[in-house]
Formats: C-alpha cells, structure tokens, sequence
C-alpha cells in the first residue's frame, strides 16, 4: 500500500483519528481534516507521510484549499474517507431548535458533499483517473434511536449520497461505499456507556466495540482492487440491540 493517498475528515479524534493512524501504519500517505490545527499535529507526530490540513468542512473555499493542498503535495488523491460529524442528545423535535438542526444539517450532509465534491473533481482529472470514497453512515442510516430526527434524518441522506456517487462515479473509476457504524467507543460515545434511551422509553447500557475495529474495516475497504468494492458494510458490537431495534 506504499504510496497511496487518503485523506479522512474529522480526524483529530475519535473514529477519525484511529482509523488515520491505521492507515498510517500501514504505509499510505494521511491527509488529515478536523478544525483542531494542535489536533491534528498531534495525531501526525513526526510520520513523514502525514500531512494535517486544518479545515472547518461546512466552508466551500477551505475545503477546497485542503484537497489543493494534498494534491500539490501528492499529485494524486486515491480515497476519502468522509468521515466528520456531529449529534445532538436524545430530544423530540419540538426541542430541537433551529440553530441545532442546522448544526448536524451542515456538517452531516454539507460538509460530506463538499468533500465529496473535492475528492470526485480531482479523482476524474487526474491521471491515472479514479478513486474510491467511503462515507461515514452510521445505524442510524438504516434505523432511528428515540429522539434523533436530526441525526437520522442526515444519515439517510448520506445513503442517498453514497448511492448517486456509486452511479456517477461508475464511468471514472470513482467507486463509492458507506461504512454504517454502531456503538464504537471513542469520547463522542463515552456517555453512551452510561446508558442510551430504548425503544421502550427505558434507558439501557448497550454493549460497546473497540473503534479499531472500524479502523480496519475502512482500510479493507478501501484496500480493494478496482475491481471490487464494498458498497455498504455495517461494523457493530455484536450484542448491541440493533436487529429487532423498535
């Protein structure tokens, strides 16, 4: 894998940051996007092949300095891993304002097209031509929690996403999948371990899975020859309640 390119979002901590250092570990070169400068210089150390790129990914023009800034380092960008996100807690629409919802809107669904946007553009024009984008969908992509409309409701869009990129990107050579995650523990997820609301209205402690886990299923992923893709690949604790979930 010695000298291909990857850049991942939000990759300063959590899911991001395990998933950069895998990558590393295993000889690609990491473009690494989060808004956290010392962050990001944190997770790179001194690894020649890591290159941070301080980036907000709700901003068009930043993050299309970012993706310049790994191409005229690399020449070529061979896979994204669209990863950066936000929740909000558990809470009924109603509770919800506006300010909120246009939060998780803009980074869940804007920030993933824009990056999107920037990987596909450089990936059809550069030569040889392609590449392969993994969008971040979580469960919440196939079914809700209680009290996450905002949350939900973003994750689904990123499966329309990630199917009108396979489609598009069929003719270039950019293959598309998503990665739908359920409860990897990372700092986002700590509360978690407290207990989450159930269907039922109760609260329950769920059971919770190393976020390496995710790590090197993303690097499996995006490991594939040309010829194969994962489309859709769903990584979980094993006995969290998700099938039968509702």
């Amino acid at each position: 894998m010695t000298g291909r390119t990857i850049i991942i979002t939000g990759a300063s901590s959590g899911i991001g940051r395990e998933t950069a250092l895998a990558f590393l570990d295993a000889g690609w070169r990491v473009g690494l996007i989060g808004r956290r400068a010392e962050a990001l210089d944190a997770v790179c150390g001194d690894r020649a092949q890591a290159l941070a790129l301080p980036c907000d990914v709700t901003d068009p023009d930043q993050v299309d300095a970012a993706f310049d800034a790994a191409c005229a380092h690399w020449g070529r960008i061979d896979a994204l891993f669209n990863n950066a996100g936000v929740g909000l807690k558990s809470v009924l629409i109603d509770e919800i304002s506006i300010e909120q919802w246009r939060r998780v809107i803009d980074t869940n669904i804007t920030g993933m097209f824009l990056c999107a946007r920037a990987a596909f553009a450089r990936m059809r024009r550069q030569t040889p031509q392609g590449g392969r984008i993994i969008n971040n969908g979580s469960i919440s992509a196939q079914v809700p929690r209680p009290g996450s409309i905002a949350y939900t409701a973003s994750k689904h869009a990123v499966t329309g996403m990630t199917r009108s990129l396979s489609l598009d990107g069929r003719a270039f050579g950019i293959y598309c999948g998503q990665i739908d995650i359920g409860n990897a523990m990372t700092d986002m997820a700590a509360s978690q371990a407290k207990g989450v609301p159930q269907a039922d209205g109760s609260i329950a402690v769920e059971p919770m899975m190393d976020a390496g886990h995710v790590a090197a299923s993303v690097l499996h992923m995006a490991g594939l020859p040309p010829e194969a893709n994962v489309q859709f690949m769903t990584v979980m604790a094993s006995a969290m309640p998700f099938i039968g979930r509702g």
